[in-house]
C-alpha cells in the first residue's frame, strides 16, 4: 500500500535533505503506521530500538516534548508535512454566474428575447405590412416601431440582473458557510507538551515529534506510538471495521491512528504521521483521487442544500461499538425482521420537504396556466386575424406573426417565471443561514442545520445535570473523615494525621494529572478548575487543608503509577496502584459513595487507626451522612484505599471484582455544584412553551431530587416520578429481560428525573420517548450530553446537544449543536430560533403565494380579455425579483421575539400554511384583484386617460398600463408589511424597527419603483406618471393595510370552507415500494424524497434548489482535516464498497464491507466507489 497511496500523494514528497536533519524519514514513519500489534513492535525494535530510540531520532524528549521554536516546527512541517488537508479553492463568482444561468426557465425567456430581438429589426414593406391585420398595422409613429428590440433588450438585461442576483446570493452563502466552517476548525484544540509544559494548541499546529496527552473522549488528530498509557481502549471502528475496542500497551499495541476514538483510559504518544500522511489522510486523499475519476461522485449529492445534514447511517457506526446488547429486545434474524418493519424511521428534512413538495405543486399549477395562457393568445390571435378578418397567410407577413407567436411565448413564460416560487429554498437558506449565524451569539454552534429547524418542534428535552443545569464549578463543602461529620471544611489540625497523609496523597495521585488547580485569571478572582471538575474540587479540598497535592506528584509523575483503573460508567470509580519501597502494593479508591461504601470492610476511627466496618455501621453512615448531604442538593464521593502486602505476591490486576474489594474507607466528602441562576427561569419558559424538561444524571436519586426542585423541573404537590436506572430498568424490561414499548409509555409521561442512570438506560429513554405512539403527536427529543458513552443517545435524538467546554471529541462528533457555553438557557434559545425558522417561512409564503395568485390570474385574464398580459415580461421579472429575492431577505431575517415561548409546539405533522394564513393570502388576493381589474377595465375613465388595452405591437407605453403595474407593485410592498404577522394579530408594526433588513429592503424597493416608473420608459413599459396619479396609486397600496384589519377581525372558525396547505408526506402515505427501497435506511428523508419525486419538472425553483447544492460542493470538498474516517454499517451486500458519507464538516467517512485493516483502501482505487456528499 505504501507505494500505491505514495506516489498518489505528490505534494507530500519530500527532498531527502529535509529527512536527514531528523533520523527517519516521512516514507519509514509512514511504512512504521501500517503495521499492526507484534509486527509493529518488531519493526519498532528493529529500526529503533524502543519509542525512546524513535523519539530520540525525531528529536523530541518523551516527559519535556519538543522545544516549541518556530524554527523547529517549521522544519517538521517541511519534513513531514502539515496536519490539515489542503481544502479545495472555492468557485469563483464567474462560475457562480455561469451556474446560474444554466437555469432552463431562464434560458428559454433568453432564445425567446433574441428571437424576439432578431425579428424586431426585419421591417416588411409599407403597404404588404396593412395586409397582415389590424394587430400588426396601427403604428403611428416610424420612431416607436424602430422601439421595438427595446423589449427584448430589456428581457436580457432582467435575466441577467436576475442571474447576478442570485449568483451573489450563493457567494454570500458559501462565504458564510466557510465562515463557520473555520469556526469549527478553530475550536478544536489537543493537548501536547511543548518545553516541558502542558498546553492546548488547534488540532492543525500539531507536527511530527509533538508529545500529545490523550484521554478518555478525545479523538486522535494524528497518527503516533503510545509512549506511556493507563487502561487505554481505542474504537478503531473508524479504520477497521472492527466494533470491539482495542487495548493499547506499550508492550502488545502502541500504535495509535488518527480519526479513532479513546473510549477509556489516558496515556501520552508522541506524534508520527500527520495531515495527508497520516493513515486517515492516506484515505483521503484516496477518496479525493476517486471522486476526479468518477464523475458520479458529482451527481450523488445529498439534497440538503446546507452545512452539514444528519446522517443515521454514520450514526450506525458510531453505534456500533456502544449501543449495548439490551436495546436488541431480542436477537437473531427474527428481531432484524421484525426491527425493520416495526421501528419508526427518524424523519429528517421534515420542513424542506413540505416546502419541495409545495413547490411542485405550484410549479404544476403555473405550468398548466402558462401553458393555457399561451394557447388562447395563439388561438385569439389566429381566429382574429384569419377568421374574423378573413386574411390569408402571405409571405411577407410570416416575421410579424412569428414576433406575435414569440410573444406570446414570453408572456406564457413570464407567467410560469412569477408563479413558480424559486424564493422558497432561497427563503430557507437564508433563514437557516441568518439563523446559524446569530445562534453563534447565543452559545449556539450549529453542526447540522436541520437542528435548527427540528428544534423549533421539540416536545421534550432530556438534560445532564452537572454542567448544564449547574455552574459546574464545583467545592468540597462537607465531610466525613475519622468518625465526625464536619459541615463546613475542617482545619487541618482536627483530622488525625494518619487519616490526613492518607487522604491528601490519596487525593494528588488518584486523580487525573491533567486535572489541576491554576491561580486565578484576575486578583482576587477564584482559582482557575482546568480538568475534571470532581476532581478539581477534590485538589481544591488539598488546598483548603492548608497542603500541596503538586508536591507529591512531583514525587511521583504519571509515568511512576504502577496501574490505574480509569472512572467509566460502569465503574463508577477511579483507582490507583503504587508499589511501595517494600515490594507491597496501595491502591486508592475514589467513586460514588453508595457503590465505594458497600465494597470498604474497614473505616477510620478517631486515632486514625483503621477498625471493622459492618453493614450496620455502613447503614448508619448511609443514614446520618449520606442521605442528609444528598438531600441538600450535595454530590457524595467516598474516598478509600486498600494494601496487598508483598508476603502474598502480585495480586492478578485483571481481576477487577477482587482487586476493588476489601476497601478501607478514608473519608465521604460533599461536593457542592449551585445551580446556574439563569436556569430556573429558562425552564419556566419551556414548560410555558409546551416543553417538559427531564433530568438525566448519574448522580444519587436524593441529590438529583433536590437540584431537580431548585431548578423547578419537580415543583411541590407534582404527581411526577423520580427514579434509579436499576428501578427503570426493572420496570421497563419483562420476565425476559427484554424491553417493552407498553411498559416505557407507562413510564415517561410521568417521569422527570432519571438518577444513577447509565448512558445505556439514557438511549433507552431518548428511544422508549420517540417510538412511543401514546402521545397524538410523535415527541421531537432533544438530550444534552458530554462523554463518550453519550454518544448513542445524541445520535438517536432527533436533536443532540453536545457540552463544548466539559463535552468529549466523541460527544461533539455525535450532535447536531455544541453549546459552547455548556448552559441550559441556551438550549431554550435554540428553541427560539428553531421556531423562528418555522414562523419566518410561514411569513414568506403567506406574502409569495399572494402575490403568485394575483399575477397569475392578472397576467392571464388580461391575456385573455385583451389578448396581451397587463404586466409586461420586464415588468413580470421585476416584481419576481421583489417577491423572490427581496422578500425573502426581508422577511427571513425577522429576529425571534419571547412571544414564539407562549405557544405550544407546532408538532412535525402541521401544515405549513394554516388557515388563518389561508384566510390572509384569500382575502389580500381578492382585494388586489377587483383593484387592479377595475384599474384595468374602467382605469381610463377614472384618470381620464388614454384606453392601453388593445394596443398593437410595439406601441408606446401606456399610462393606464403603467398605473395597473405601479398599484400592483405598491399593494405588494405594503402587503409586505401585513404578511409579517401569520397568527392574526392586529398590530402589523410591531417589533419592525429591530428588523433593519426589513425596513431597507422595503425602503429601498419604493425608491428603486420610482426610477423604473419615472424614467424606466420604453424598456420597462412605463410612462413618468404625475403626483396625483402616484397618491391614488400609493392609496390604493397603503389600503392593503387596512383591508389587513378587516380580514383579522373575520374569526377563522367561521371559515368553514378554508383548507390547510403544505403537509408534509405522512409515513402512512410513502407508497410500499418506496417503502422498501428506504428500508435499508435508517431514516426518510421528505425533501430528497420529494425532489425525486419533482425532477421531471424542471421549474426553476427546483433548478435554484440544484444550484443551492452545487454552491455549498467547494464548502463540502474543502473540509479540513481533523481526522475522523466514518466507517458505515453497511447496508447492501452487493455491493462491496458502500455509499461513502461525509458525515460532519471535519470527517470523511470511508466504508467497507470487509472489516479490513486500512492497507486495503489502495486497492479501492480500482473499484466503483460513489460519493454522497452533505456538507
Amino acid at each position: 500500500m505504501a507505494n500505491n497511496s505514495y506516489s498518489g500523494v505528490k505534494n507530500s514528497l519530500v527532498e531527502a535533505n529535509h529527512d536527514a536533519e531528523f533520523g527517519c524519514t516521512l516514507k519509514e514513519l509512514r511504512s512504521l503506521m501500517e503495521l499492526r500489534g507484534a509486527e509493529a513492535i518488531s519493526k519498532l525494535g528493529e529500526s529503533y530500538g524502543d519509542t525512546q530510540g524513535l523519539c530520540n531520532r525525531l528529536k523530541t524528549s518523551p516527559a519535556d516534548g519538543l522545544s516549541g521554536q518556530p524554527a523547529d516546527l517549521e522544519k517538521r512541517k517541511t519534513a513531514f508535512g502539515e496536519n490539515l488537508i489542503p481544502p479545495k479553492k472555492p468557485k469563483t463568482f464567474l462560475q457562480l454566474v455561469w451556474e446560474a444561468l444554466q437555469d432552463v426557465t431562464l434560458i428559454i425567456l433568453e432564445v425567446a428575447a433574441i428571437v424576439s430581438l432578431g425579428l424586431s429589426f426585419y421591417r416588411p414593406p409599407e403597404a404588404e405590412r396593412e395586409n397582415c391585420g389590424k394587430a400588426a398595422g396601427g403604428v403611428e409613429d416610424e420612431h416607436e416601431s424602430e422601439a421595438g428590440w427595446i423589449e427584448g433588450a430589456a428581457i436580457l438585461l432582467s435575466v441577467i440582473c436576475v442571474v447576478l442576483v442570485t449568483a451573489f446570493n450563493d457567494w454570500s452563502k458559501e462565504k458564510q458557510f466557510r465562515g463557520l466552517q473555520s469556526r469549527i476548525e478553530q475550536e478544536q484544540k489537543f493537548t501536547v507538551v511543548r518545553g516541558g509544559q502542558v498546553i492546548q494548541i488547534p488540532v492543525a499546529e500539531i507536527v511530527v515529534g509533538d508529545v500529545a496527552q490523550i484521554k478518555y473522549g478525545d479523538l486522535l488528530p494524528a497518527d503516533g506510538v503510545l509512549i506511556q498509557g493507563n487502561d487505554l481502549k481505542i474504537d478503531e471502528s473508524s479504520l477497521t471495521g472492527e466494533s470491539d475496542h482495542v487495548k493499547k500497551t506499550q508492550e502488545k499495541d502502541p500504535m495509535l491512528l488518527s480519526g479513532t476514538h479513546v473510549m477509556e483510559g489516558s496515556g501520552k504518544m508522541v506524534v508520527t504521521a500527520v495531515g495527508v500522511n497520516s493513515q486517515t489522510g492516506i484515505i483521503f486523499t484516496l477518496l479525493g483521487q476517486e471522486r476526479l475519476l468518477d464523475k458520479r461522485a458529482i451527481l450523488t449529492r445529498d439534497f440538503n442544500f446546507f452545512v452539514v445534514v444528519k446522517e443515521e447511517n454514520s450514526k450506525a457506526h458510531d453505534g456500533a461499538a456502544m449501543e449495548m446488547q439490551p436495546l436488541n429486545s431480542d436477537e437473531g434474524a427474527d428481531a432484524e425482521e421484525k426491527k425493520k418493519s416495526n421501528l419508526p424511521k427518524k424523519e429528517k428534512s421534515v420542513l424542506q420537504g413540505k416546502l419541495t413538495k409545495l413547490a411542485v405543486q405550484i410549479g404544476k399549477a403555473g405550468l398548466v396556466m402558462s401553458a393555457i395562457t399561451v394557447i388562447i393568445l395563439v388561438v385569439l390571435f389566429v381566429v382574429d386575424t384569419f377568421w374574423i378578418q378573413n386574411l390569408s397567410w402571405v409571405k411577407e407577413c410570416t416575421p410579424i406573426y412569428i414576433q406575435f407567436f414569440v410573444k406570446f411565448f414570453i408572456i406564457g413564460v413570464t407567467v410560469l417565471v412569477v408563479a413558480v416560487p424559486e424564493g422558497l429554498p432561497l427563503a430557507v437558506t437564508i433563514s437557516l443561514a441568518y439563523s446559524v449565524k446569530k445562534m453563534m451569539k447565543d452559545n449556539n454552534l450549529v453542526r447540522h442545520l436541520d437542528a435548527c429547524e427540528t428544534m423549533g418542534n421539540a416536545t421534550a428535552i432530556c438534560s445532564d445535570k452537572t454542567g448544564t443545569l449547574t455552574m459546574n464549578r464545583m467545592t468540597v463543602v462537607q465531610a466525613y473523615i475519622a468518625e465526625k461529620h464536619y459541615k463546613k471544611v475542617p482545619e487541618a489540625e482536627n483530622i488525625p494525621s494518619n487519616a490526613l497523609e492518607l487522604l491528601i496523597l490519596g487525593i494528588a495521585v488518584n486523580c487525573a494529572y491533567t486535572s489541576k488547580i491554576m491561580s486565578p485569571e484576575k486578583e482576587g478572582g477564584l482559582p482557575r478548575q482546568v480538568g475534571n471538575k470532581t476532581e478539581c474540587a477534590l485538589l481544591g479540598f488539598c488546598n483548603d487543608l492548608k497542603r500541596d497535592y503538586q508536591t507529591i506528584r512531583n514525587e511521583i509523575p504519571e509515568e511512576k503509577l504502577y496501574k490505574v483503573y480509569t472512572f467509566n460508567s460502569v465503574r463508577k470509580s477511579m483507582s490507583t496502584v503504587l508499589k511501595m519501597a517494600d515490594g507491597s502494593f496501595r491502591m486508592f479508591s475514589k467513586g460514588a459513595s453508595e457503590i465505594l461504601l458497600k465494597k470498604c470492610y474497614k473505616i477510620l476511627t478517631a486515632n486514625g487507626e483503621p477498625k471493622v466496618f459492618r453493614p450496620r455501621d455502613r447503614d448508619d453512615v448511609v443514614k446520618k451522612v449520606i442521605e442528609p448531604m444528598a438531600s441538600e442538593g450535595l454530590r457524595t464521593i467516598c474516598l478509600g484505599y486498600r494494601d496487598f502486602p508483598a508476603t502474598e505476591g502480585e495480586p492478578d490486576w485483571d481481576n477487577e471484582n477482587d482487586i476493588l474489594s476489601g476497601l478501607t474507607c478514608i473519608s465521604v466528602v460533599g461536593i457542592e455544584d449551585p445551580v446556574r441562576p439563569e436556569v430556573p427561569d429558562a425552564i419556566k419558559k419551556c414548560q410555558r412553551a409546551g416543553i417538559t424538561v427531564r433530568m438525566v444524571t448519574g448522580d444519587n436519586i436524593n441529590t438529583a431530587r433536590a437540584i431537580a426542585t431548585k431548578c423547578g423541573i419537580l415543583l411541590p404537590g407534582d404527581d411526577f416520578i423520580c427514579l434509579e436506572g436499576k428501578e427503570f430498568n426493572r420496570r421497563i424490561r419483562n420476565e425476559k429481560g427484554e424491553i417493552e414499548q407498553e411498559r416505557i409509555d407507562k413510564i415517561w409521561p410521568k417521569l422527570r428525573v432519571l438518577a444513577r442512570s447509565s448512558p445505556t438506560d439514557k438511549h433507552t429513554l431518548v428511544k422508549g420517548i420517540i417510538d412511543s405512539t401514546v402521545a397524538e403527536q410523535r415527541q421531537v427529543v432533544a438530550v444534552t450530553g458530554d462523554g463518550t458513552n453519550d454518544g448513542p443517545a445524541l445520535k438517536k435524538a432527533d436533536v443532540g446537544f453536545a457540552m463544548g467546554i466539559a463535552g468529549t471529541d466523541v460527544a461533539k462528533e455525535a450532535s447536531d449543536i455544541i453549546l459552547t457555553d455548556d448552559n441550559f438557557s441556551s438550549i431554550v434559545k435554540a428553541v427560539m430560533w428553531g421556531r423562528n425558522v418555522y414562523d419566518s417561512i410561514s411569513k414568506f409564503l403567506q406574502f409569495q403565494l399572494t402575490v403568485n395568485v394575483v399575477a397569475v390570474i392578472v397576467a392571464f385574464t388580461g391575456a385573455c380579455i385583451t389578448q396581451d398580459s397587463p404586466l409586461k415580461a420586464v415588468q413580470m421579472l421585476w416584481v419576481n425579483l421583489i417577491m423572490d429575492t427581496f422578500a425573502s431577505l426581508a422577511l427571513a431575517t425577522e429576529p425571534p421575539t419571547e412571544s414564539l415561548l407562549l405557544r405550544r409546539p407546532y408538532g412535525r405533522n402541521k401544515p405549513l400554511i394554516s388557515r388563518t394564513m389561508m384566510k390572509n393570502i384569500l382575502g389580500h388576493g381578492v382585494y388586489q384583484l377587483i383593484i387592479i381589474f377595475s384599474l384595468l377595465f374602467a382605469g381610463e375613465q377614472l384618470f381620464d386617460i388614454d384606453n392601453g388595452r388593445n394596443a398593437p405591437l410595439n406601441a408606446p407605453p401606456s399610462e393606464h398600463y403603467t398605473i395597473v403595474f405601479n398599484t400592483f407593485v405598491l399593494m405588494q410592498l405594503f402587503n409586505e408589511i401585513n404578511a409579517r404577522k401569520i397568527h392574526g394579530e392586529r398590530n402589523v408594526f410591531e417589533g419592525i424597527f429591530n428588523n433593519l433588513i426589513f425596513c431597507s429592503i422595503v425602503f429601498g424597493t419604493f425608491v428603486i419603483q420610482i426610477v423604473i416608473v419615472q424614467f424606466g420608459g420604453k424598456p420597462f413599459s412605463c410612462v413618468a406618471l404625475t403626483i396625483d396619479q402616484w397618491l391614488w396609486c400609493t392609496f390604493f397600496g397603503f389600503s392593503s393595510l387596512l383591508w389587513g384589519q378587516v380580514i383579522s377581525s373575520i374569526p377563522t372558525s367561521r371559515l368553514k370552507f378554508l383548507k390547510t396547505a403544505g403537509h408534509g408526506t405522512q409515513k402512512e402515505e410513502i407508497p410500499d415500494e418506496e417503502l422498501d427501497e428506504l428500508d435499508d435506511m435508517e431514516e426518510i428523508d421528505h425533501a430528497e424524497r420529494e425532489l425525486r419525486r419533482g425532477q421531471i419538472l424542471w421549474f426553476r425553483g427546483l433548478n435554484r434548489i440544484q444550484t443551492q447544492m452545487d454552491v455549498v460542493s467547494a464548502f463540502q470538498s474543502g473540509t479540513s482535516f481533523q481526522g475522523a474516517l466514518r466507517r458505515q454499517a453497511s447496508n447492501s451486500s452487493q455491493q462491496q464498497h458502500d455509499v461513502t458519507n461525509v458525515s460532519s464538516p471535519t470527517h470523511v467517512a470511508f466504508s467497507t464491507t470487509t472489516p479490513t485493516a486500512v492497507s486495503t483502501a489502495s486497492t479501492t482505487l480500482g473499484c466503483e466507489c460513489v460519493f454522497s456528499f452533505s456538507a
